[in-house]
Parts: structure tokens; sequence; C-alpha cells
């Protein structure tokens, strides 16, 4: 006698999905216009539960355009802290060293910055003489003594 191959079982089939979760204003949009074509014509949608889903539909909009503006907004400031600190490039900072057992101050080290960089969101002045620091630990800032 011959089996059947379990594969061919309408219960052991995977469910097949597509498309997203997320529902954007394009399908509040057709769902809408469903609505108002499906409509039933003796019993027609009342104004007011329209103007309610327009104006969901408008919320929802300002919101997704919101959401873009501040994502756009982000993207541009992430650069902003190496332009502000490149007037510190030619310039001679003063910055702190520490212990690295007790994590306190042993001294305060000079270098003239090369250059700046940004790693990972954080800021950092690169020294001629080869050293990185962070530009939240500058107590000083002058003139280059060259």
């Amino acid at each position: 006698m011959t089996s059947i191959d379990p594969s061919y079982y309408l219960n052991n089939q995977p469910p097949k999905k597509t498309g997203s979760d997320d529902l954007g204003k394009d399908d509040f949009l057709k769902i809408l216009m469903a609505q108002l074509q499906n409509q039933d014509p003796l019993d027609p949608m009342e104004d007011k539960e329209f103007v309610s889903q327009m104006a969901q539909f408008s919320s929802l909009e300002q919101m997704t355009n919101m959401s873009s503006t501040m994502d756009n907004f982000t993207k541009s400031q992430r650069s902003i802290p190496v332009i502000q600190y490149s007037g510190l490039i030619g310039k001679e900072v003063t910055y702190p060293v520490y212990d690295k057992e007790t994590e306190a101050v042993e001294a305060f080290k000079e270098g003239k910055v090369n250059s700046v960089s940004q790693e990972d969101g954080d800021t950092f002045l690169l020294l001629k003489d080869g050293g990185k620091v962070p530009v939240d630990e500058i107590t000083k800032v002058t003139e280059a003594k060259e």
C-alpha cells in the first residue's frame, strides 16, 4: 500500500504570509475607498462617520510626515560635532591624564590638535603626538606655541 506524503496535508502547511503587519496610509485609503464603494445605497455611511475617518487619515499622514522629518533631522545632526570642533585644529589643548588604578587625575597634558573624528556618536580630537582625547575632557584651549 502506498502512503501519502505528510507535506500534502492541509493542516500541515506552513502559513504563507506576504506584506507586513503594519497598516500604512495607503492601506487606510484602500479600506476607506472599499467602504465607500461597497456601502448599502439604502443605508449610506453617515457624514459624522466619514468625517471621523478622514480626520484619522489626516492625523496618520501628519504623524508619518513628522516621523520622516525627525529621521532626516537626526541624520543631519550627526555630523555637526565634527564641524563644530573643527575650529580646534591647529590649537593647543589641555586635557587630564588619569591613573589607571584609581582613575583619579594624575596630571594635565597639552597637545596640538591635528584633526577631529567621530566614532559611535562620540567626538574625539586626534593630536599631533598620536593621542586621542574625547572633546568633553578638554579643560583649556590656546593658540599653538609654534
